[in-house]
């Protein structure tokens, strides 16, 4: 088990600094999954303050949502999130995917967010 954290931790630093090179100056849109929640955090790194979050534990989210973990979740979150940061005046971000591959839930999250306005 100590091995899969390390080898997580060592992807996370690795996608980590690949974003910070090519963020020039933009927010980061990190994501973060469990295996029943998901998480979205619009993050200024120059700052070091959160713009916007949004998550599928919020009260207005669980009474719409069976579950946390499903695609249709990730989806909310993602308008969520995007809409968010848009009333922070937050338009362009920087997609951090966490090290998680870009597929279900966090390519659901990606698509809803660039729906819902936020350009990356």
């Amino acid at each position: 088990m100590a091995e899969k954290k390390g080898a997580e931790d060592r992807r996370k630093a690795r996608v980590r600094r690949a974003i910070k090179k090519a963020a020039n100056g933009r927010p980061r849109l990190s994501v973060f999954r469990s295996s029943k929640q998901i998480y979205a955090q619009v993050i200024d790194d120059e700052r070091g303050v959160t713009v916007a979050s949004a998550s599928t534990i919020e009260k207005d989210l669980r009474g719409k949502l069976k579950t946390g973990a499903t695609v249709e979740a990730a989806k909310e979150v993602g308008k969520l999130v995007a809409e968010r940061a848009a009333k922070a005046g937050v338009t362009q971000v920087i997609f951090d995917r966490s090290g998680y591959l870009y597929h279900g839930r966090v390519k659901a999250l990606a698509d809803a967010a660039r729906e819902g306005g936020l350009d990356f």
